[in-house]
């Protein structure tokens, strides 16, 4: 009876690390993951750093949706009966897409904000 209370303990404890860990997200942040790169910027550097974060966002929201929205439809058709392989192929050719212009639009906003910090901040 110990030995079962002792590794249903330990299991519960292990998925809630593992929770803990997985809703942190990625990177995450005020800067996206830049760091300390991004520390001790004057007034005038953070609102354009944080223009540049609205922008991004305003850009990234409809593809946001569209990706929810391509998602959801592959998991549906995914969990049917019988399932097209040809439309689901298609589904996450159409996701990948999307998730691609994401990561290229983050790429872009990570390249605009090293733009406002000096080199000799860089350093």
């Amino acid at each position: 009876m110990k030995k079962t209370a002792l590794i249903g303990l330990t299991l519960t404890l292990a998925l809630a690390l593992v929770a803990t860990t997985a809703l942190a997200g990625p990177g995450g942040g005020r800067f996206y993951g830049m760091g300390p790169m991004l520390q001790n910027l004057t007034p005038e550097q953070s609102s354009q750093v944080l223009a540049l974060q609205q922008e991004h966002h305003e850009k990234i929201a409809p593809i946001q949706r569209d990706l929810f929205t391509k998602k959801m439809e592959l998991r549906t058709l995914m969990f049917s009966q019988n399932p097209d392989q040809a439309k689901a192929a298609a589904l996450q050719k159409e996701v990948f897409g999307l998730v691609d212009e994401i990561q290229q639009e983050s790429s872009n906003l990570r390249m605009n904000m090293l733009t406002v910090i000096t080199p000799q901040e860089k350093k």
